[in-house]
């Protein structure tokens, strides 16, 4: 077997993520501030990390997402409506000289239920998390992962076995972060062909 003749090949010293395109979720992470405000931040290294109810983001010790969830324990996770893309641009504000955020001021917000938290409001999916584990030393990175104790969900985003799936994604379509430096919004989509007796 031969390799295909249109490839290009990086070595591990050359990260690929800004060479390609690549689909990722667009979340917003909420934490709450040493001051007793609150954080919101965009995420697209998001991903749910088992069968069960844990979730995980990507962070850096140089954000205050990473600290505050680590120091208060707990962090909500806000999935944006595709008519959103301009409050999670705002969510990504730097710091201004205090260390505050003031674009956050822009964003319409709700409680979380059992955690201190905040949601994004108008999205379709929201988790409350406790913090399960943090791994750290991911070259700059760490993961961050959370324990889902709470879910709330839009309920015209949710499945009903008397509505066709793709009719409920046309209806009420998804953001895609499209790594780097884009998104797009799904609104088509097609059954997968799974194999007849595959399982999870």
């Amino acid at each position: 077997m031969n390799k295909p003749a249109n490839l290009s090949t990086f070595t591990p010293q050359q990260p690929i993520w800004d060479r390609v395109f690549m689909v990722f979720p667009l979340v917003i992470i909420g934490t709450r501030e040493e001051d007793g405000s609150y954080d919101l931040a965009p995420k697209h290294m998001a991903i749910p990390l088992s069968w069960q109810n844990h979730f995980g983001f990507v962070c850096t010790p140089r954000h205050g997402t990473y600290h505050n969830a680590k120091r208060e324990g707990v962090f909500t996770v806000s999935y944006p409506n595709p008519t959103q893309w301009l409050q999670s641009s705002l969510a990504a504000s730097p710091r201004d000289s205090e260390g505050h955020k003031p674009a956050l001021k822009a964003l319409k917000t709700f409680p979380a239920e059992e955690i201190d938290g905040v949601f994004v409001h108008d999205g379709y999916l929201y988790f409350e998390c406790e913090i399960d584990r943090i791994i750290d030393d991911f070259d700059i990175n760490s993961l961050i992962v959370g324990k889902i104790i709470r879910t709330h969900v839009d309920s015209d985003a949710l499945r009903d076995a008397d509505q066709d799936d793709q009719e409920l994604i046309f209806n009420n379509p998804l953001i895609s972060y499209l790594h780097p430096g884009r998104f797009t919004q799904i609104r088509d989509s097609m059954a997968f062909p799974f194999p007849k007796g595959m399982k999870k």
